[in-house]
């Protein structure tokens, strides 16, 4: 189930097709540019280019920008590097001979070139002085200019600070780039055949790292030895990575959500939450379960694990187009209302704290308006969680979900959840 990096750039072209469109219906402007920066590489850390430029270009080169006219014209603008980068690490666009391959209309240069073979910071306005001199005469020809401005979406912190630069370097671009994020935030949550199918690929992997992970839970083993067992199964199974820091936490662990310490011993009587999610294609998937550390709940347990399970079959069932994942403005028709709700009803209100699910994509928590009501193409989670600190008790189920005309589907189906299938998952039976 290995990747196969996409050879059929029409997709990325339609979206960036679509994604123009509509700026110019929503903004009234036929003279402009909407501008798209790529991620930048980082020493301690593969590249993971960033999700709304993969999105719109199906490219991972670092440090470049797509430039979206909005007379239909597609042009990257590449880093100029100092050094052969081809003698250091596995190019995929180089420039204008690469443009027809990727469905651009032109592969252009930055600027000057940088130190090296890789384009890092600090912003100096000489490397990007050929897009710079673009930009300026686009903006001296009365054009507008949209980004990607939401300071809350931590991948385009680097692209804000380069646009502060570039409002310093273009006369004129001061305080007048559009925001144009909510568009994009709004295509990206509404997935695609070809995205469901990804994600659900990822929800595979991801299954197959639990039912891994169930055989090898036993007392005296660490954290850090069951997350080598999922990530074997990542890496082995189908080269991915995890799409985020995985979640192996025991006993007091258990109730801290995003516990990623993982060097606790597993002690028989406690319980084991695996919070995990293989990346496959960009795509994230995002599933838990919780494991009694020596193959059996006991009766406190499985009172607990119970009421978390009939929780998330509760919000399954009415989970359907016109509901919302959280808005407090319609508690009756938001799925984590009535999650708080049913739990309150049966005393245990006061142990669910965090929301009841998220939207799922590119990102693990993938972009997407909390109030506009969920709609059939959506992918999130269902994830109910009860947290008794002062048991040393933690309990949290998550699947993952795609919305269809008549309900959610629950895309981890076939991972068990049953507290009696859970034990039998454990005894590899």
């Amino acid at each position: 189930m290995v990747f196969t990096a996409p050879t059929n750039f029409a997709l990325f072209k339609q979206r960036r097709q679509r994604f123009v469109q509509t700026i110019k219906k929503t903004h009234a402007a036929s003279n402009g540019v909407v501008i798209v920066g790529a991620g930048f590489e980082q020493d301690r850390y593969a590249f993971r280019q960033e999700s709304s430029f993969y999105y719109l270009t199906g490219i991972s080169e670092p440090a470049a920008l797509l430039f979206l006219y909005l007379d239909g014209r597609d042009v990257l603008y590449i880093p100029r590097f100092g050094t052969a980068r081809e003698q250091w690490l596995n190019v995929k666009i180089a420039g204008q001979q690469d443009a027809a391959r990727y469905a651009l209309d032109q592969v252009c240069l930055l600027g000057a070139a940088c130190r090296g073979y890789s384009f890092k910071l600090p912003f100096t306005q000489d490397l990007y002085a050929d897009c710079v001199k673009d930009i300026s005469a686009l903006v001296a020809g009365g054009g507008k200019v949209f980004g990607l401005m939401d300071s809350n979406n931590e991948g385009y912190h680097m692209m804000l600070d380069l646009w502060n630069h570039l409002q310093g370097w273009v006369p004129g671009l001061q305080g007048k780039v559009v925001d144009v994020s909510p568009t994009i935030d709004a295509m990206r949550r509404s997935k695609d055949e070809y995205e469901v199918d990804l994600l659900h690929k990822a929800v595979q992997i991801t299954a197959m790292a639990h039912q891994t992970a169930a055989t090898v839970i036993k007392p005296e083993r660490y954290e850090y030895e069951i997350q080598a067992s999922i990530e074997y199964v990542f890496t082995h199974m189908a080269g991915c990575q995890p799409s985020f820091p995985s979640i192996v936490a025991t006993g007091k662990n258990t109730t801290v959500l995003h516990y990623t310490d993982r060097n606790n011993q597993l002690q028989s009587g406690d319980l084991l939450v695996v919070d995990i999610g293989a990346e496959y294609g960009m795509y994230a998937a995002d599933i838990t379960r919780t494991y009694p550390v020596n193959g059996t709940f006991t009766p406190r347990q499985r009172e607990v694990y119970e009421m978390v399970l009939a929780t998330q079959a509760h919000i399954e069932n009415i989970a359907v187009p016109g509901m919302y994942l959280k808005n407090p403005k319609y508690p009756e028709q938001s799925l984590h209302h009535r999650a708080v709700a049913f739990l309150e009803q049966q005393g245990y209100a006061k142990y669910f704290c965090h929301g009841i699910g998220h939207y799922l994509g590119l990102d693990v928590h993938d972009v997407g308006d909390y109030e506009t009501p969920l709609e059939p193409g959506d992918v999130f989670t269902i994830e109910p969680g009860i947290y008794i600190a002062q048991e040393n008790l933690g309990v949290r189920i998550e699947d993952d979900y795609v919305m269809a005309d008549d309900g959610a589907v629950c895309l981890s189906y076939q991972l068990p959840k049953g507290a009696d299938e859970i034990e039998h998952l454990m005894r590899g039976a």
